[in-house]
């Protein structure tokens, strides 16, 4: 095609994962999305266009480069209407300095480097994306969109730790993260019920990593996670909050002397699968429940977290007007809901069982002092979005120079 249509590039990178999506240039309008899944298992491959025609492909992806050498094969051979302008990256970490989304240079990447310590989980395969994109697709502008910036105005007491004020300036304080996902839930909030977005807002981010924010008047109050996505919740592989003294115990007693052994134990081996000995994966979990104790303790270990963090958050508010789920466990799995939701009735938290059922977006009885939503989310259309922005920004600049 002589005249490609340019488009934006979004790169959502996990540790096992791998989401991207094409958006049209000016309207951001949804061109195609896809995401390879379980990297570095029997990997699953799926590729949806905006038309909602779906194709999965099973075959293995061994690790990142090969899932990213895979997309870039995929896009130049199935895209090739498509001139990639921009590329933007979900970065689930900025430290204390970097929140607006920014053209990523080499001293960005740098910096980024210097942050793996605060997300181990997520910074290097981040990285790695970025160089391997850059290769890709040389002089093609890149565009940082963090996931901290939604909570970087958190009140005090939110934002830090009960330590020596010194190790804040070290950075050592409570970020939050999801913020791409509660950004698009708010956004939708203001568009379907603004009266609700006016409101006290907690919503919980429920997926293999899971959160929670609570959100009043626009800004974020609080959220779960804190120095990194390690923190709050039970997770699918996370332990989530720990006493600090299990570290000092399995320090001293269990002879943990390196960082990669207790990482692997409190991020890959922890939540839903330390507790159930098996499976990370709800759905499973649930199917599993009836005759196994321990995925049975595994769900109410991980409902009742929920649960508790629901009345934390909601006295953080002061009241809560609007509950919202989202994630991939918040929209698939009805019984995670009702079971969170259990005996809440007295914050006014109340879930309507058919219609908890029955894939309706509200969820509570009808008149209802609290509403009970279930939202889709969308950190895709975000990064675009900041990444559209970030060029229009810097719309001075040649962008065959400004990746340096």
């Amino acid at each position: 095609m002589d005249n490609p249509s340019p488009v934006i590039l979004t790169i959502n990178c996990g540790s096992s994962s791998l989401k991207f999506a094409l958006f049209e240039l000016s309207s951001l309008r949804l061109i195609s999305q896809g995401n390879i899944q379980d990297i570095g298992g029997e990997s699953s491959i799926r590729l949806m266009d905006r038309a909602g025609h779906e194709e999965r492909v099973t075959q293995s992806v061994t690790d990142l480069d090969a899932a990213i050498t895979f997309l870039v094969e995929l896009l130049k051979e199935s895209y090739s209407p498509y001139a990639i302008h921009a590329i933007g990256h979900r970065i689930v970490q900025g430290g204390r300095e970097h929140y607006l989304p920014e053209l990523i240079t080499t001293q960005l990447l740098q910096t980024f480097e210097t942050l793996i310590p605060l997300a181990p989980g997520h910074l290097p395969a981040e990285i790695k994306a970025i160089h391997a994109f850059e290769n890709a697709y040389p002089g093609t502008p890149q565009v940082a969109c963090f996931d901290t910036a939604f909570h970087k105005d958190m009140p005090f007491s939110a934002r830090h730790f009960a330590i020596p004020r010194h190790l804040w300036n070290d950075g050592v304080i409570r970020y939050g993260f999801h913020g791409l996902s509660y950004e698009y839930i708010y956004q939708q909030l203001m568009q379907v019920a603004p009266q609700e977005a006016n409101g006290r807002i907690v919503i919980a981010h429920l997926g293999n990593g899971a959160s929670m924010a609570v959100i009043k008047d626009g800004r974020s109050l609080d959220t779960t996670m804190g120095l990194t996505p390690a923190g709050g919740l039970v997770m699918s592989t996370r332990s989530g909050d720990l006493d600090p003294g299990v570290i000092l115990y399995l320090l001293k007693e269990k002879h943990f002397i390196s960082e990669r052994a207790l990482n692997e134990l409190l991020n890959k081996q922890s939540g839903l699968k330390g507790v159930s000995g098996n499976s990370s994966d709800i759905k499973t979990l649930l199917e599993q429940e009836a005759k196994d104790y321990r995925a049975a303790e595994a769900i109410q270990l991980f409902c009742y977290q929920a649960k508790k963090y629901i009345g934390a958050l909601t006295a953080a508010a002061g009241g809560i007007d609007t509950l919202v789920f989202t994630g991939g466990i918040g929209i698939h799995a009805p019984v995670i809901r009702e079971r969170i939701c259990e005996d809440l009735e007295y914050l006014g938290i109340v879930v309507d069982p058919f219609l908890n059922n029955d894939k309706n977006d509200i969820i509570s009885p009808s008149g209802n002092r609290v509403t009970v939503r279930v939202m889709a989310t969308n950190e895709e259309l975000i990064i675009a979005q900041h990444t559209q922005a970030c060029l229009q920004s810097h719309k001075t600049i040649q962008y065959g120079n400004t990746h340096t």
